[in-house]
């Protein structure tokens, strides 16, 4: 990964038998050059045009990764079954919970620090690196359990199969976190589509060969391995902070360990076949929305971290990204649940039609994810180690208590459960937390929240009623019918009232200054 690296330990050796001449020299050098992957000065000059340009850059890769993504889940529902898509999600269940161990907090501090030493980031890749493996073994050792408990000896092989994405990856997350630092958003946008792209062709070409289940095993070993070598490429090597970083650890992989009980759950109790639609009918919600953050999450964290010393700028920065994303937010979900059973049918086929009540049943998550996602962007760029760790304990007991509520009434259940949870209860409280210190106050969050909720009635009744028209056509004709109708109301709608119209107008402004710097 780094080839300097050797020389750098033999300069060490030099200069303790006294050879410092040379030594000395070289060190000097390598430290400048490893400041200048760390220092983000320059980046205050012209930060909005980067902000805007990173934007256009990894709104694009997300983008290319949208259509990959929801490519090879066409494909793959077709060729495989829901039983294959279940067997994975098994183990994906126990991999979702270790992955948070293998960042180990480190990514985000070197991302939010303002001020950062070299010394602070390198030692700690090291950390990263042997949490990672450990993380490995103890999956690899978890594999015979794993098979035991859900009655299924293929379970085992998977497992550790799977289990050696968490060594390659875990050579890489410092990596990302100074790239991002830097605002090197193309060369993040270089790794993340093209070792998404290796993956997909993998996966698709081992389905087209029969190898079922295993197909989304090499997905995403592949994926991993792909952005290992890609990472290799564009980047050198560091590492970084811990006492931040440290909370931010504890409270993520709190929350991986609930979120993940809804598949450990409906496994269990309900057998694979049930947890393919149930993941299935998750992903065509949560996967779109998780690319949909990325890029923002990618660009305006940085971007806000470098304002913290300028509040009144920070607030306004922050509250008018809250703004568009809720109105688009709003948008989108209201189409979801009113389309969920065509989009289903037309996307993953006529095999899949239950996974549609599923779907239906997330569609609240769309917007509870996004607005969440943002007030986490207030504790992370502030670096509220503690606030962090306390809303994700309390977000993680309140979803492992809906999916227990919800799982008497199967997968629906559990998905409706989750969602109403998740926008009723655990985003107030995060609300709640945000708001307590800080520029953007909860207040602030509230009072745009609803103001444009009104967007989502209205797009929603009328894409509902208009659907019960055609309800007797094809799954493709009622959404050729009913989004355009529901997008040209919601549109009539945001423009009637001014609060909206700004919104809608700013972000436009944006769009065509990124063109413009193109």
């Amino acid at each position: 990964m780094n080839h300097q690296q050797p020389r750098v330990l033999t300069t060490e050796i030099d200069l303790v038998s006294g050879k410092t001449e040379v030594g000395s020299t070289d060190l000097e050098k390598e430290e400048e050059r490893n400041q200048q992957h760390i220092k983000t000065d320059h980046l205050l000059a012209n930060l909005k045009q980067r902000t805007i340009s990173g934007g256009a850059v990894t709104v694009s890769a997300q983008a290319a990764k949208f259509v990959l993504n929801l490519a090879s889940t066409v494909i793959l529902a077709r060729l495989l079954t829901p039983r294959d898509f279940g067997l994975v999600a098994m183990v994906t269940v126990v991999t979702g919970f270790l992955a948070m161990f293998r960042h180990a907090g480190l990514a985000i501090p070197t991302v939010q620090r303002e001020q950062i030493t070299h010394a602070q980031v390198s030692n700690l890749f090291w950390i990263n690196l042997g949490v990672s493996g450990l993380c490995a073994l103890i999956l690899a050792a978890l594999s015979p359990a794993m098979a035991w408990f859900y009655r299924d000896s293929r379970i085992t092989y998977i497992t550790l199969i799977l289990s050696t994405t968490f060594l390659i990856g875990g050579f890489r997350v410092q990596h990302l976190a100074l790239l991002k630092r830097q605002m090197r958003f193309k060369a993040i946008a270089l790794i993340e589509v093209g070792s998404m792209a290796t993956g997909v062709c993998v996966g698709v070409v081992m389905a087209l060969l029969h190898y079922r289940y295993w197909s989304l095993v090499g997905l995403s070993l592949a994926t991993e391995i792909g952005a290992f070598l890609l990472t290799g490429l564009v980047s050198r090597w560091k590492p970084q902070l811990v006492a931040f970083g440290a909370h931010q650890t504890a409270g993520s992989f709190i929350f991986s360990l609930a979120r993940g009980c809804d598949n450990l759950l409906i496994g269990r109790f309900y057998g694979a076949s049930a947890l393919g639609l149930y993941s299935r009918g998750a992903a065509l919600v949560t996967r779109p929305m998780e690319q949909f953050l990325l890029p923002i999450d990618a660009v305006f964290l940085p971007t806000l971290s470098r304002l913290q010393s300028q509040p009144e700028r920070y607030r306004a920065t922050f509250l008018r990204l809250y703004e568009a994303i809720a109105i688009g937010v709003f948008f989108l979900s209201s189409l979801l649940l009113a389309l969920a059973l065509p989009l289903t049918l037309v996307l993953l086929g006529r095999k899949w039609e239950p996974a549609s009540a599923i779907f239906a049943g997330f569609t609240f998550t769309a917007i509870q994810l996004p607005l969440s996602s943002a007030a986490n962007w207030l504790l992370t760029s502030q670096g509220r180690g503690k606030d962090i760790l306390r809303a994700t304990s309390i977000a993680a007991f309140l979803t492992l208590t809906s999916f227990i509520v919800g799982l008497p009434f199967g997968p629906v259940g559990v998905a409706i459960a989750f969602s109403s949870t998740g926008l009723l209860i655990r985003m107030p409280i995060l609300y709640y937390i945000a708001g307590r210190r800080g520029p953007v106050t909860t207040s602030d969050l509230w009072m745009r929240f609803l103001r444009h909720l009104p967007v989502w009635v209205v797009v929603f009744v009328v894409t509902w009623l208009t659907r019960g028209t055609v309800a007797h056509f094809h799954p493709l004709t009622q959404l050729f019918i009913c989004a355009p109708i529901g997008v040209l109301v919601g549109i009539v709608f945001i423009c009637m009232f001014q609060s909206q119209r700004k919104v809608v107008i700013h972000t436009l402004e944006t769009v065509r200054e990124v063109k413009k710097n193109r």
